[in-house]
């Protein structure tokens, strides 16, 4: 049985499914890998967005114990989370429940998270002598704050989904069909553009002479897509963006 379900839809959204409901879908190494195969596929397939959830009553319980202290599970680990954080298309987190640990880490790595009422965060290394690594650190400290890392990281404490909702943390309380249906959303705006809002919202520092930066803003500037954004406007329709 494979650790990780993909699928796209009619809408152009693609769906990463964590599928390891009896270990309430712990992350090892061989799920992490499956992970990043995941993301490499549906960006084969130009999919225009993600949804990442997990099956069952839980989006990720964390590290699998059995595999955390061996060798190459941090490797493992940090390719998923950085390949997901790495698409170039939005990716939704559909966290269905609770997201501790390693299960919280892959929920920062997307860019919007739909909580449903019994979604549980939490980071409880400083309990276990774990650490994390900076990047994590950072980025939960960019979305929720730094009340928020300072309460999950120094204090170890959980937060549901409504206090999830009130620090930033999560973005929308709802169930996997509001994530779809966000996600659904997304894939009929401009890709080009949401591509650039991404790199630029994920670089703490931005360089004047950043080529990258330059080159994506550029890339709006000079695609198919702002000439179709003007004739929708004009003649009252919405527009169909093709990314180019």
């Amino acid at each position: 049985m494979t650790n990780v379900v993909v699928g796209v839809s009619a809408s152009g959204v693609g769906t990463i499914e964590l599928n390891r409901p009896d270990q309430r879908n712990a992350l090892n190494v061989a799920t992490c890998r499956e992970l990043v195969g995941a993301v490499e596929e549906l960006r084969k397939a130009e999919v225009r967005a993600i949804v990442v959830t997990g099956r069952g009553s839980a989006f990720c319980s964390g590290a699998d114990f059995g595999e955390v202290y061996g060798e190459g599970f941090r490797d493992a680990l940090y390719a998923a989370l950085g390949a997901v954080h790495t698409a170039p298309m939005p990716v939704v987190a559909a966290v269905n429940g609770p997201a501790i640990g390693a299960g919280t880490q892959l929920a920062i790595a997307c860019d919007i998270r739909v909580a449903a009422p019994g979604a549980v965060f939490g980071l409880p290394t400083a309990r276990l002598g774990l650490a994390v690594d900076p990047w994590t650190i950072r980025r939960l400290e960019q979305i929720g704050g730094g009340g928020t890392a300072r309460a999950l990281l120094l204090a170890c404490e959980q937060m549901g989904a409504e206090l999830a909702h009130a620090r930033g943390l999560a973005d929308r309380v709802g169930e996997r069909a509001d994530a779809e249906a966000l996600a659904a959303d997304l894939a009929t705006m401009a890709p080009l553009t949401l591509a650039y809002n991404k790199l630029v919202l994920d670089r703490v520092d931005l360089p004047e002479d950043d080529a990258e930066l330059a080159a994506a803003f550029e890339s709006c500037w000079a695609s198919e897509d702002i000439a179709e954004g003007r004739r929708a406007r004009l003649e009252k329709r919405r527009p169909s963006f093709t990314g180019r």
